[in-house]
């Protein structure tokens, strides 16, 4: 072998340990921020799975864990980019249900379809009736991400958040409701900014059943 064979050889071995490196390097970061945030079981094995596949695709994503009312937010590069606690649909359920779109729109969902659905999402950016910056999560079933909305509910939905109590926690009509400052420099900033990928963990069912890949 020429010496510049050996060379490129060797050049071509250094690249792609550097490559291997980082990649390593990257989800080591992401294991020890999101290992430091106490997260679940579940919410952990899913998390290493999206990673793992590259189920996002290269997409900002979250996972919500409607056990625990809490939600993680992650970059496009796999590092976790904050978490907190949320709000969610005041109905226990796992699935969509079948006219609580078309209720939305009339401004009045029945409490039974006030579910947060599981599942996998493809999200968007938006903004709702009142021209509010949201994140579609579901528009069709008006499943969306999105701050405490002003009102006579306002200071105490953010006591709900503030709470320990996951029970309280279950007002929505089935959205993923955050605190302002959270949406604000996390949610709009990573998931606004373009389509993301959104995970809702089950609560009636099991992981493998809504997560089939797992």
């Amino acid at each position: 072998m020429g010496q510049w064979s050996r060379w490129l050889r060797n050049a071509a071995g250094s690249t792609a340990w550097i490559a291997l490196a980082a990649v390593a390097g990257t989800a080591h970061a992401t294991s020890q921020e999101f290992s430091a945030a106490h997260p679940s079981i579940e919410a952990s094995r899913l998390v290493d799975w999206v990673m793992h596949k590259k189920d996002a695709h290269g997409k900002p994503f979250a996972v919500v864990d409607k056990r625990n009312a809490h939600i993680y937010v992650f970059g496009a590069d796999g590092k976790l980019a904050g978490h907190s606690p949320v709000l969610l649909g005041s109905a226990l359920g796992d699935d969509i249900a079948p006219h609580v779109g078309e209720h939305a729109q009339t401004g009045h969902v029945p409490p039974a379809e006030r579910t947060t659905p599981a599942g996998r999402f493809e999200a968007t950016p938006g903004r709702n009736a009142q021209g509010e910056k949201i994140v579609w999560v579901d528009y069709d079933s008006a499943f969306a991400i999105h701050r405490v909305r002003p009102g006579f509910s306002y200071r105490t939905r953010n006591s709900r958040l503030a709470s320990a109590q996951l029970a309280g926690r279950r007002v929505s009509w089935g959205c993923v409701v955050v605190p302002v400052r959270f949406y604000q420099q996390v949610v709009e900033r990573v998931l606004g900014a373009s389509r993301s990928v959104v995970y809702v963990l089950p609560e009636t069912t099991t992981l493998q059943q809504i997560f089939q890949a797992l």
